[in-house]
Formats: structure tokens, C-alpha cells, sequence
């Protein structure tokens, strides 16, 4: 089973999306140890990676400007066909 710790990454859209709650549908897997975050669908096709941040203050010391988006929050954007 995966393994999930909570925190956060950031989406292809510039976002903060905490890794308990990505949305779409999605599930994440993390490694806090290597800072990796891997978003998944449910069947478990790859469809994004990103850092694993412990808080939205560690993105913020990492110079990355991302406003916290709740998992309702649609990935994608109308202009790209999501």
C-alpha cells in the first residue's frame, strides 16, 4: 500500500495542493525522505511528480509562490481542454 505523509507539493498549474486531499480523483505517494510526491490515478498510472513540501511555509522559504487550492479545486484548465 502506498504511503502517504502529510504535506504538500506543488500542481502543473503553480498551485499548493496538500497530499492527503490532491483532488481529481487522484491519490499521491510520498517519500518525505527524498521530498518526492507522486500523484497517481486510482488504477495507479503515473500523471504527476513533484517535491514533497512538510508546509505551505517551507514552499514560501523555497522562493515558490503557490496559493493552497482545496482538492475540489480542478486540476487543469478550461483553455486546456480539463
Amino acid at each position: 500500500m502506498p504511503v502517504v505523509t502529510e504535506g504538500f507539493f506543488v500542481d502543473w498549474d503553480g498551485n499548493a495542493r496538500n497530499t492527503l486531499d490532491p483532488g481529481g480523483g487522484y491519490l499521491c505517494e510520498t517519500d518525505p525522505v527524498a521530498r518526492y510526491v507522486a500523484i497517481t490515478t486510482k488504477g495507479g498510472t503515473l500523471v504527476h511528480e513533484g517535491t514533497f513540501y512538510k508546509s505551505l511555509g517551507a514552499i514560501e522559504k523555497a522562493g515558490i509562490t503557490a496559493p493552497l487550492v482545496p482538492g475540489s479545486h480542478p486540476w487543469g484548465r478550461k483553455a486546456d481542454g480539463f
